[in-house]
């Protein structure tokens, strides 16, 4: 692919080694916008207003290149699991987790602003967490650091302590759906 200059609106390390994989070049720039879960929206709805909000912010500083926004939450039965506050929240939501499927959401914004271009979408995977008592929890938290993930775990950090089953993209589940960003940013090419 020919792109314009890419830059990632993250400073996570998971999206920016997703994105390494089929981008060789490209910058990473954290945007700094809050997420927000407004009650009127889904939770993908929000997932696609949080990306878009996130490459705006960087796509205003740099208009000539390619901004990729993503959000990811984790979700039960409408309710989204955002990132947990401490120990004690992320130990909760594993526990409510557990035993049960429910859907990773990341939303993606590719902006291109001196070209107007630009697209928002979403992709879900449903995941299916193993039966888990609280010891299998406090041994899984003690490998991981839950704060700054979505839902309180990260598939790529001893999931196979956790998960039983993923339906759909497990890159969507680590943060950005590898396969249809793919196919995204080919509309980008020069």
């Amino acid at each position: 692919m020919n792109l314009p200059p890419v830059i990632l609106a993250s400073g996570s390390p998971r999206r920016a080694e997703l994105l390494r994989k089929f981008v060789r070049h490209f910058e990473t720039l954290p945007a700094g916008a809050i997420e927000s879960q407004p009650e009127h929206l889904s939770p993908a709805e929000a997932c696609m207003l949080n990306a878009y909000r996130k490459a705006r912010l960087v796509a205003k500083k740099f208009p000539d290149s390619l901004v990729i926004g993503a959000d990811t939450e984790v979700c039960l039965g409408g309710r989204a699991f955002g990132k947990p506050a401490d120990r004690l929240e992320a130990a909760r939501m594993l526990a409510e987790l557990e035993g049960r499927e429910h859907q990773v959401i990341t939303g993606v914004c590719l902006v291109h602003l001196r070209r107007h271009q630009q697209r928002t979408f979403r992709e879900t995977t449903r995941v299916k967490f193993k039966s888990l008592g609280a010891d299998e929890i406090t041994e899984y938290l003690d490998q991981i650091d839950p704060l700054d993930k979505a839902g309180a775990y990260a598939i790529q950090e001893h999931g196979e302590m956790i998960v039983e089953k993923v339906t759909g993209s497990y890159s969507n589940v680590v943060g950005l759906p590898v396969e249809r960003l793919k196919s995204e940013l080919k509309k980008f090419s020069r």
